[in-house]
């Protein structure tokens, strides 16, 4: 794959997420369509489906549909109706949206089941490198929730997005900066952001079925049509230009990050290079981030696949990398006393955060 000098951005897409996680909990639904609804309260069939498994959608059951259009698109299929349970789907979100937070230099979750990350940095530019990171991204989602996501890879936001839906589910779509054009040329113009329903009938009577025709239209018919501000983000996006920074939305809880080694170890002075190399990184993270530390987290997965994490709690806030270094040490070392297994995965993760005030030296000592 091509290398570049621009961004690469990931996002991921948790695949039906709330139905995929009452298939994960109750293996009999597997094979049954399985719809998560909104009730009312008002009937028995009031309300609006939230979302539904692939088997369900085979039938045409979609978000949004009332719930008694989707009983009726699947009368006599052995389908399953269950409702919303909102505090169990954002606590695996949240576990999961930890997880994406440590592959990426930069991070924006958009929804409960949806993140941006931006990994230029940590793959040096290397599509090679974001596609195994990508990967690595799945399988830790799989290995440690047991549920799938579909991925895309590409030169910003927008086509990163378009081809995270490109398969699905359990998908991953690369486009490198020089295949955008080619790859969204053939695509429906309504899979493009930010054109729904009426603003596609509206491009469809125009002639303007796919992006690659919305791409080669004239830019004064589209603002005339759709005005200045929409008919020049139609013209950019459908070129697949999109300047747009991936931010954190609000003061994140914790920051982290974690690495797969070269090969399963126990062995203090490897597992510190790597772990040091991840204090770095995070440290630069949190400053840029301008926030400080109290607590700070080991976390290892082991040879057998099993995850654990110890934490120290610091008397007071600190920034930089020489309290964060010391500290991972000491709870490296404290683990290793506790376990004889080997190591396949280390991280380290910061939390307890703060807004940096006044001075940007260490304002911590951990004796």
């Amino acid at each position: 794959m091509a290398q570049s000098s621009g961004r690469i951005v990931i996002h991921v897409d948790l695949d039906y997420f709330f139905a995929q996680i009452e298939e994960r909990e109750h293996p009999e639904y597997k094979e049954k369509p399985v719809v998560v609804c909104v009730y009312s309260g008002r009937t028995e069939d009031s309300g609006a489906v939230s979302t539904a498994n692939y088997v369900a959608r085979k039938f045409g059951v979609r978000s949004g549909m009332p719930i008694a259009w989707a009983k009726r698109a699947l009368k006599d299929r052995d389908a399953v109706f269950l409702p919303v349970n909102p505090a169990k789907y954002q606590a695996i979100s949240s576990r999961i949206m930890e997880l994406l937070r440590a592959h990426g230099e930069k991070f924006e979750q958009v929804s409960i089941d949806e993140a941006f990350l931006e990994v230029t940095e940590r793959v040096r530019g290397d599509y090679r490198s974001a596609e195994n990171l990508a990967k690595e991204i799945k399988d830790s989602i799989r290995r440690q929730e047991g549920l799938t996501c579909s991925v895309g890879v590409g030169p910003n936001k927008l086509v990163a997005k378009i081809a995270a839906n490109q398969v699905k589910p359990d998908g991953l779509t690369i486009v490198v900066p020089e295949a955008v054009k080619e790859f969204l040329r053939p695509l429906p113009v309504g899979r493009l952001f930010g054109v729904g329903r009426k603003t596609e009938k509206v491009m469809i009577e125009k002639g303007l079925k796919t992006i690659g025709d919305l791409a080669a239209h004239p830019l004064d018919d589209l603002i005339r049509t759709f005005g200045k501000t929409l008919g020049a983000y139609f013209h950019e996006a459908a070129n697949g230009i999109d300047e747009s920074e991936v931010q954190e939305r609000g003061q994140p809880k914790s920051l982290s990050r974690i690495a797969t080694l070269k090969k399963d170890t126990r062995e203090l002075e490897a597992l510190l290079q790597v772990l040091d190399e991840l204090c770095e990184a995070l440290a630069r993270r949190s400053e840029v981030a301008k926030l400080a530390y109290r607590t700070v987290s080991l976390v290892v997965v082991t040879a057998e696949m099993s995850m654990h994490s110890k934490s120290l709690t610091l008397d007071d806030a600190a920034i930089g990398k020489v309290v964060l270094m010391r500290a991972v040490r000491r709870l490296l070392e404290d683990y290793l006393t506790e376990s004889v297994l080997n190591l396949r995965r280390v991280g380290v993760r910061i939390s307890n955060l703060s807004p940096i005030v006044g001075q940007r030296s260490l304002i911590s000592y951990m004796g």
